[in-house]
């Protein structure tokens, strides 16, 4: 495939990805309260764009007529969930998994006996 034909690809794939978001996006937002399901802000003229379509199962392309897949979550929230998510799955091997979604890592755990040691050299 020559970079013309790879290009004009690329360009279909993307387009038809945002028409898919953007149909799923407006139907979200015809059939759901226009308010943050974490911290329940509610939006309203043009904040409505600080208000994003997250997928409870984490699928895109489940997105099922009745919108039973969705939440919407104002852009903060969702950032933290996909984060926090994603923290979990960076640090799994440091702690155990919790059902907040939070890996149970702990960075400073042992911090204030290592500073004593520490002082305790200095002095």
């Amino acid at each position: 495939m020559d970079d013309d034909k790879l290009g004009r690809f690329y360009e279909d794939l993307r387009r038809e990805r945002q028409q898919s978001h953007r149909r799923y996006r407006d139907r979200a937002l015809r059939i759901l309260p226009h308010v943050c399901a974490v911290c329940g802000r509610e939006f309203e003229g043009k904040k409505l764009r600080e208000l994003t379509v997250h997928h409870k199962d984490h699928n895109h392309h489940n997105n099922p007529p009745d919108g039973s897949n969705w939440e919407l979550l104002c852009i903060y929230c969702h950032d933290d969930i996909h984060e926090r998510g994603d923290d979990a799955q960076w640090y799994a091997g440091c702690g155990s998994s919790r059902k907040d979604g939070s890996s149970g890592f702990k960075p400073f755990e042992g911090l204030d006996k290592l500073l004593r040691k520490v002082k305790a050299k200095k002095d």
